[in-house]
C-alpha cells in the first residue's frame, strides 16, 4: 500500500506539469489563432478548471492515507514479529517514514499550487459597493499583524485622515492588500518593516505597500506581475498576478519600484473616490 501510494503521488506530480504544459501551448495557440475568439478561450479556462478540481479529489485521499501508513509504520516500529525482523528491517522503516514525510510536503505543496491556480482562473462575480478603503486596509492589518511579528516585521500605517469611499469588492481587494503583504514578508526573511500608506489625489484613492526587504533586480522588475514567475523557492508565483488580476478589474493600477538591498514599494490607485 505504501509503494502504490508513493508511486501514485509521483506519477501525479510527472502529469501535473504536463498537462498544463500542453494547456498552456493551447491557450497560446488560440490567443495566436486568427480564428480566436472569447468564447474558446472561455472554454479552456473552464477545462482547465475542472483538471484542477478534479485533481484535488484524489490528492486529499493520498494525503489521507499517507498520514495513515507514517502511523503504522511508527507504531509498529517498535513491536517484535515472528521473524524477528532484523536491524535492516528498522533502518529501512526508519528510511520509509522519512520518505513519507517528504512526499506528505510535496502533496501539501501540490495542494496549495492547485489553490493558487483556482483563486487566479476564478471568473467570480464581482458585487461593488461603496466602501472606505481605510477600513479595508486597516482590517487587513489587524489580520495580517500577528504574523508579521512573528517574522520579526514592524508594522507601520499612515492612513488619509478622512474616508476614502470607492465603489469595490470588499473581499477582492482585501485579497489582493493580503498578497502583497506577504510577498512583503517573503522579501524580509530576516524581519524589517512594513509600511502602508493611503491618501486621496483627486477622484484616486491610492494605496502605497512598501516594504525594507532584498528588492527586485531592474531587469526582473517588469516580469513580476507574470503568472509563475517567482524568485521565491516557495512562492506560487500567482500572488502578485493575482492582485493584478484584482486591481484591473475595478479598472484600478498597480505599479511597482524597488532597489535591490532597499526594498520595494507597490502603489494602487482606485477610480472613483469621493472625500
Amino acid at each position: 500500500m505504501q509503494q502504490f501510494a508513493i508511486g501514485f503521488v509521483l506519477a501525479l506530480l510527472t502529469v501535473v506539469p504536463v498537462l498544463a504544459y500542453f494547456l498552456h501551448r493551447r491557450i497560446c495557440g488560440l490567443q495566436k489563432s486568427r480564428n480566436d475568439n472569447i468564447e474558446q478561450l472561455t472554454e479552456v479556462s473552464r477545462l482547465t478548471g475542472g483538471l484542477a478540481h478534479e485533481i484535488k479529489n484524489p490528492l486529499s485521499t493520498i494525503k489521507v492515507n499517507l498520514k495513515l501508513i507514517a502511523e503504522d509504520l511508527a507504531r509498529n516500529k517498535g513491536a517484535k514479529s515472528p521473524a524477528e525482523p532484523s536491524q535492516n528491517t528498522d533502518n529501512g522503516r526508519t528510511r520509509a517514514i522519512r520518505k513519507i514525510a517528504v512526499v506528505q510536503k510535496e502533496a501539501d505543496r501540490l495542494e496549495q499550487i492547485l489553490d493558487g491556480f483556482l483563486r487566479y482562473i476564478d471568473r467570480a462575480e464581482m458585487h461593488p459597493a461603496p466602501a472606505d478603503v481605510n477600513e479595508i486596509i486597516g482590517d487587513m492589518i489587524d489580520f495580517f499583524s500577528p504574523q508579521a511579528h512573528s517574522h520579526s516585521i514592524t508594522v507601520r500605517q499612515a492612513l488619509n485622515k478622512t474616508p476614502l469611499i470607492c465603489k469595490i469588492d470588499a473581499d477582492m481587494l482585501k485579497q489582493a492588500i493580503l498578497n502583497l503583504f506577504i510577498n512583503a514578508q517573503q522579501a524580509m526573511d530576516k524581519g524589517g518593516e512594513l509600511m502602508i500608506r493611503t491618501e486621496q489625489q483627486k477622484n484616486l484613492a491610492v494605496i502605497s505597500i512598501s516594504d525594507t526587504g532584498c528588492g527586485i533586480a531592474a531587469d526582473r522588475l517588469p516580469r513580476i506581475f507574470d503568472a509563475y514567475y517567482s524568485s521565491k523557492p516557495r512562492g506560487s508565483g500567482l500572488g502578485l498576478p493575482t492582485a493584478k488580476k484584482i486591481i484591473a478589474a475595478h479598472n484600478g493600477v498597480i505599479t511597482a519600484q524597488s532597489e535591490v538591498g532597499k526594498g520595494t514599494a507597490f502603489t494602487i490607485k482606485l477610480p472613483h473616490c469621493s472625500a
